[in-house]
């Protein structure tokens, strides 16, 4: 297999988003890098479950980790007789999936997926733990190639000289437009908004940038309207947790003023991301409210009064009047129009 993690940034390798060997599951823990690089290892699947729950991996990560969970529940399995085993990984994948609410439906089809595997192994006496980390580690490199794609459709809207600002921390989608965009010569900028709580924009977006070459400028969550006012900005583009099929982007708490400035200053937005089935219509996504006390402080450092009280969403929802383009591995389509994505 040809990886297509090549000359990506460190956090995009594989082995460094969640890997799973000989009974334990390793996760980048991205709550901490870059300022440390440490893993958080797994022993048990429900752990990679709540790893998952706990951000220690995030944006695209839970899904690689997932799968991985998958294949060490295969382990813990491996002394079951076949119906028990098969109902264990069953079990495995519900717990896996429902981690996060907000993703529940994408994560369904990545376990759901290594659950098949995992009864074919069972049924042919192969090891499921190796079948499944195979399917998954196939599934990554496919993955990779798909977006590459996207990330191609997507650089290909980014000016020949310019600054693309982004939110929050997108994945391999980051790393494949950057390499997408230095193969067509495109001198491009990146400027990373921080992304609170959690700072993904500052540690994450802008590591990956940085470490794949490119000019890299962080701005806090409050600064983007006065980055546009004094046309700092060229192109806003973001990843999505979920895009329902009438045209809604679910993506980190904070997108959707991005989209209104946009609109307001006349500049395109761009979300990544191929429509999900699951969702129909927005009705049918659930935003996830996470701890309030993490907006309480800054990296572990409480900033706020004792008895001052907060709000978490996760999440906020874009509709589809303020999106430019819904870019998908199969071209640009119009957020009005996303169920001919399912028929192309």
């Amino acid at each position: 297999m040809i990886r297509a993690d090549h000359d990506l940034a460190f956090m995009l390798q594989y082995e460094n988003v969640a890997w799973y060997e000989q009974g334990a599951v390793r996760i980048l823990d991205r709550r901490i890098y870059p300022l440390r690089t440490e893993f958080v290892t797994c022993h048990h699947h429900t752990e990679v479950a709540q790893a998952i729950a706990d951000m220690v991996t995030q944006s695209a990560g839970p899904y690689l980790a997932a799968g991985m969970g998958m294949a060490l529940a295969g382990w813990e399995c491996r002394d079951m007789p076949q119906a028990e085993a098969s109902a264990y990984l069953e079990k495995a994948a519900y717990t896996l999936s429902h981690a996060r609410p907000t993703t529940v439906v994408r994560m369904e089809a990545i376990t759901s997926a290594c659950l098949e595997v995992g009864r074919k192994a069972l049924e042919e006496g192969r090891p499921v733990d190796e079948a499944i980390f195979a399917h998954t580690l196939e599934e990554i490199n496919n993955k990779y190639l798909r977006i590459d794609k996207t990330a191609a459709y997507l650089a290909q809207q980014f000016p020949a000289h310019g600054t693309v600002l982004t939110q929050c921390f997108g994945e391999t989608i980051v790393g494949l437009m950057l390499r997408q965009a230095r193969a067509m010569n495109k001198d491009i900028k990146v400027m990373c908004a921080e992304t609170r709580p959690y700072f993904q924009g500052a540690r994450l977006t802008a590591s990956v940038a940085y470490d794949q070459g490119f000019d890299v400028t962080v701005i806090t969550d409050n600064m983007p309207a006065y980055a546009m006012s004094n046309d700092m900005i060229d192109l806003f583009t973001s990843a999505a947790d979920a895009i329902s099929c009438d045209g809604h982007v679910v993506n980190k708490v904070g997108t959707l003023q991005l989209a209104i400035l946009c609109n307001y200053y006349g500049l395109p937005y761009f979300t990544t991301g191929a429509p999900d089935k699951g969702h129909p219509t927005i009705d049918s996504v659930k935003i996830e409210m996470r701890d309030p006390s993490l907006v309480l402080e800054a990296m572990g450092v409480r900033t706020a009064k004792e008895g001052v009280k907060a709000i978490y969403p996760a999440f906020d929802i874009t509709p589809p009047h303020l999106i430019s383009g819904i870019v998908t591995n199969k071209g640009i389509y119009s957020p009005y129009d996303l169920n001919r994505y399912f028929t192309d």
